[in-house]
């Protein structure tokens, strides 16, 4: 395998598209692929370039997975946050590693980009493999109401130990939806 990472912005953002809309049409079936596709065109069409990094994994010229990173705003703090979502590697590669290594490029750059804390919605077990751990909603709210709190995690990415907050964040327009959450 000949494992690259580099922005999203490199290839056509229908390519990019594609693989998030085919991986969770595998996974979740197609009305979850179509939804998350367009997601992802939202996220890319509407979202300020400030606010938004996105990286994806190819095997040679193929492109076999991607991760956004949008900003999360938190109106009473001054430090960058963002969510890590969503996240898609093609089926083929699952369970090698190549999920955690695009996670972990992605964090490097934002530190890089002086970001304090990155947070993500989903599977705690996947994703304490990257340095996630979980936060409750008593110690720093999701932007809306979590099917499965659980899943609300976060990572420290100055050393700090993650603060509690106790202003509700807001996301980009794209995430502003409480159907992804």
């Amino acid at each position: 395998m000949n494992l690259k990472f580099s922005s999203y912005k490199e290839v056509s953002f229908t390519r990019v598209t594609q693989i998030f809309e085919t991986t969770f049409s595998n996974s979740e079936g197609p009305d979850e692929g179509r939804i998350i596709g367009n997601l992802v065109t939202d996220l890319i069409n509407k979202t300020p370039e400030q606010d938004i990094l996105g990286f994806i994994a190819k095997d040679g010229d193929k492109i076999i997975g991607g991760v956004f990173f949008t900003r999360l705003i938190f109106d009473y703090n001054d430090f960058d946050a963002f969510i890590l979502a969503p996240m898609a590697i093609e089926t083929d590669y699952q369970g090698k590693g190549i999920g955690q290594k695009l996670i972990h490029h992605g964090i490097q750059v934002l530190q890089k980009n002086h970001v304090k804390l990155i947070f993500t919605y989903g599977d705690p077990d996947f994703y304490s493999k990257v340095g996630f751990q979980p936060v409750s909603q008593e110690m720093i709210k999701a932007p809306f109401t979590l099917t499965q709190p659980e899943g609300w995690l976060c990572q420290s990415l100055d050393g700090d130990k993650i603060p509690i907050i106790s202003d509700k964040p807001r996301c980009v327009e794209a995430f502003d939806n409480p159907e992804y959450w």
